[in-house]
């Protein structure tokens, strides 16, 4: 039986494939991979807790490569530790339909945990993974009993540290004390347009030691001694994040771009290549190597993997017999479903009251988090003006994750990075909520929720110009044209407070990627409709064959008012609620049609925001009563009137429609 190798082989055996990965697809970045390579070995066949047979194991360590653009690196070390990577998925690096994209990937290949590639986000999401372990562990570990019990890794890049979400990530885990949270910093020194030095001159160490972080420091990146020692101390722990800065050379061993910018985003070319294999001590030709010895610590591994599994099963056993109540809910929560009866208590609005739609979220969601108590998150220090405390919840805090409120801060980009990570973690349908204006320092992190389809919940209240006196600055215009062209995100914009229970109930229960909730500050009548089908996006709320007016949100009701103005000139106006283009696209053809008639062409939108995109529902001869502009700070019901948000101008756009549509 062939021994496993030692280090420094498999750390070449990694380099080696990280280099011939690049240059097989003619693109990539070698030179993070190649100056990573002996930690990231350490952390694969030492310290990480995984099984690579089973690498959804719910106790495993999360690894996050936060610096993305360093692929090749996680792609080589899950191929040698036994993750279901062939070689031929790393010939395959960054081609159509491969394992393998430019940046780690969500669901593309197992030992992935989130997307990465923006930079920074990593960071975001791996505060998130950790605030859910320490909030899982809370919650369900007992005395002589802790079944939720692991750690999450990262490595990143100057380039992370640089983004400003680095801050409001770390600032916050370090003011929470996510004492199970190690950062690996590759302080290389080295950006793609060269040294660092150009753009940046903090002092790391004492930024993060502001934070509330331990700081170490590994000076070698070669000596795996101190690797060794710093990565096992780094795992300690003392109670606070940890960040290591690992002191390395990019494009190590490569001898005309090592520790410059040459090796950052581009292959070495050949004769590069040869002379960095040369180094390494490699046969100089040898493409996609694996030696004998490497190949041999899979199955090491794999076998390590398979007892930490069997170990856990066992704990987890006998957890269930001291505390079986427990340990049901445990795995309930860590299969993904749903409590029976989830929704039965769902608030019910009678006619006549007319709450704002973020007073009628605030009822739906404690109504669901009372059956449901994996739905947890919080505000960008807005939760009491967006309604999304959980009453009777707990708040969440430094060392003290027995809450379901958390405290976000004024950090919106890095609390939907969170929301994304908790959710990637398991055991959570987790939340965050901000004015809609504010939608816009989220949008890369909600992009990546749609990218991966993450079931992140994000609640928008403050939902158009009716904001009225705070402004411009405050009264969103463009935010959901924006949310509505990101594939996979349903965005919903319920009209009253029955459309928003409803709307809660779809975005509790979707499972394939993240919800908005578009909501009112000011007070919306309640619709007659009692049980309004928000989940097929779009329905008939008044009758009419002449023309249809097409609303959401707050403006439903004024398409109401439209239709009795119209109906005393004789015009039969259909009123149709959208409360979601998403869902509403998703029907049959025969809904859609029976819903907007093909037959009628006269058609009007109405929205207090930008007209952008209506053009799809309202067809060549349709108009958009709505607002191309930005708004002005003034009481909300006059800015509403000043910028044409009025039942006279639906009526009157009706009558134009009308005039120019094909009979």
């Amino acid at each position: 039986m062939t021994q496993p190798a030692s280090p420094d082989l498999c750390i070449a055996t990694v380099r080696t494939l990280a280099i011939d990965a690049v240059q097989q697809a003619n693109s990539g970045h070698p030179g993070a991979p190649m100056g990573l390579a002996p930690v990231g070995w350490a952390l694969y066949s030492r310290l990480l807790r995984h099984a690579p047979g089973d690498p959804s194991w719910p106790n495993r360590d999360r690894f996050v490569l936060s610096a993305g653009h360093a692929s090749a690196l996680q792609y080589a070390l899950l191929h040698l530790a036994g993750y279901d990577l062939t070689l031929d998925d790393l010939k395959a690096f960054r081609q159509w339909g491969s394992r393998t994209p430019g940046h780690p990937e969500r669901g593309h290949v197992p030992g992935v945990e989130v997307t990465t590639g923006p930079l920074g986000q990593g960071l975001g999401n791996a505060v998130g993974l950790a605030l859910a372990e320490a909030m899982l562990a809370a919650e369900f570990n007992r005395p002589g009993h802790d079944v939720v019990d692991h750690r999450t890794w990262v490595i990143a890049s100057d380039g992370d540290l640089m983004e400003g979400i680095s801050h409001e990530s770390c600032s916050l885990a370090g003011f929470l004390g996510l004492g199970k949270l190690v950062v690996i910093f590759d302080d290389n020194a080295i950006s793609l347009d060269g040294p660092t030095d150009m753009s940046t001159g903090d002092d790391v160490s004492k930024r993060f030691d502001a934070y509330g972080w331990r700081v170490l420091e590994i000076a070698d990146a070669n000596d795996q001694g101190e690797i060794d020692r710093v990565l096992d101390e780094a795992e300690a722990g003392d109670g606070r994040p940890t960040l290591v800065r690992y002191r390395s050379a990019i494009g190590y061993g490569a001898p005309h771009v090592q520790g410059t910018s040459k090796a950052h985003g581009a292959p070495l070319g050949a004769d590069e290549a040869r002379l960095a294999k040369q180094a390494y001590g490699w046969p100089e030709d040898a493409q996609f190597l694996v030696p004998d010895e490497v190949a041999a610590w899979a199955p090491v591994l794999r076998e390590r993997g398979a007892e930490m599994v069997s170990a856990w099963d066992a704990a987890m056993a006998s957890y269930a017999a001291a505390f079986p109540d427990e340990a049901a809910e445990l795995r309930r929560r860590i299969a993904g479903d749903l409590p029976e009866g989830w929704d039965a208590d769902l608030p019910r609005f009678d006619e006549g009251e007319s709450p704002a739609t973020r007073v009628a979220s605030t009822a739906a969601l404690n109504a669901i988090a009372a059956r449901v108590p994996e739905l947890v998150g919080g505000a960008a220090d807005l939760a009491s003006s967006t309604g999304t405390v959980i009453k009777d919840g707990g708040d969440i805090g430094p060392g003290s994750f027995a809450g379901r409120n958390i405290h976000f801060g004024v950090r919106e980009f890095g609390m939907a990075a969170a929301v994304n990570g908790m959710v990637a973690h398991g055991g959570f349908r987790a939340y965050g909520s901000t004015f809609m204006t504010f939608s816009d320092y989220m949008k890369n992190a909600i992009r990546m929720a749609a990218l991966q389809r993450l079931p992140s919940i994000l609640v928008f209240t403050h939902d158009s110009v009716a904001v009225g006196e705070d402004g411009p600055t405050h009264q969103p215009v463009e935010q959901l044209a924006a949310l509505r062209s990101i594939p996979g995100l349903v965005t919903l914009r319920p009209a009253d407070a029955r459309e928003t229970a409803q709307a809660w109930r779809i975005a509790v229960a979707r499972a394939d990627g993240p919800t908005a909730l578009v909501l009112t500050r000011q007070g919306v009548p309640v619709l007659p409709v009692d049980d309004p089908p928000v989940d097929r996006g779009a329905y008939v709320l008044a009758p009419g064959d002449d023309c249809i007016l097409i609303a959401t949100g707050s403006e439903v009701s004024l398409a109401l008012e439209a239709r009795d103005l119209l109906a005393a000139d004789g015009v039969s106006a259909r009123v149709v609620s959208m409360p979601s283009w998403e869902l509403f696209a998703a029907q049959p053809d025969a809904y859609r049609d029976e819903v907007l008639p093909p037959a009628v062409m006269a058609r009007v939108s109405v929205e207090a925001a930008s007209t952008f995109g209506w053009a799809r529902w309202t067809g060549t001869w349709g108009r958009a009563v709505g607002i191309d502009r930005f708004g002005e700070s003034a009481p909300g019901g006059t800015v509403m009137e000043r910028l044409g948000m009025t039942a006279g101008a639906v009526a009157d756009a009706a009558r134009e429609s009308i005039a120019v549509a094909p009979a």
